[in-house]
C-alpha cells in the first residue's frame, strides 16, 4: 500500500524516504487530512528555485541515480550499494542512501509540479497523508 498524490499532476510518494507533505518545500503548504496543492505562475520561481536545490544537493548522483533507474524498476539499499561500488568505487551506507533518494524523489515531485505549471498555468493536486 501506497500513498498518492492525484490532480493536475498524480504520481505516488516513494516508500520510506518521502512524506506526504513533501511539496511543501516548494513553497506552497498543504491543507490538513488530504494535503491540498495549488501552485500558479506566481510560484514558478519558488518551484524552480527548489529543483536548483535539489539538483545542487544532488551533484553528480543526480546522473547516477537517473542512469540507476534506466536498468531497474525497481530496487533495495543492497542493489544501490553495489552499483556505487562496482560504478563508481564509492562506498555508499543506508543513511546516504535515504538521504539522496529523498532528494531526488523530491526533484521528480518538483519537475512534475514546475512541467504542470508550464503547460496548464497551474498545478493543483492532492496528497495522501
Amino acid at each position: 500500500m501506497g500513498r498518492y498524490y492525484n490532480g493536475d499532476i498524480e504520481g505516488k510518494f516513494w516508500f520510506g524516504v518521502q512524506s506526504s507533505d513533501d511539496a511543501d518545500f516548494f513553497g506552497v503548504k498543504g491543507s490538513p487530512a488530504y494535503l491540498e496543492y495549488y501552485f500558479d505562475g506566481d510560484d514558478i520561481d519558488k518551484v524552480k528555485s527548489g529543483i536548483e536545490k535539489c539538483e545542487s544537493i544532488l551533484g553528480k548522483n543526480q546522473k547516477r541515480l537517473e542512469e540507476f533507474f534506466v536498468m531497474h524498476d525497481s530496487y533495495n539499499d543492497e542493489m544501490l550499494i553495489k552499483h556505487w561500488q562496482d560504478n563508481f568505487l564509492v562506498e555508499l551506507d543506508k543513511d546516504s542512501i535515504r538521504e539522496m533518494l529523498s532528494w531526488y524523489a523530491r526533484l521528480g515531485l518538483g519537475k512534475e509540479i514546475y512541467n504542470s505549471i508550464e503547460e496548464q498555468g497551474q498545478c493543483c493536486f492532492s496528497a495522501e497523508l
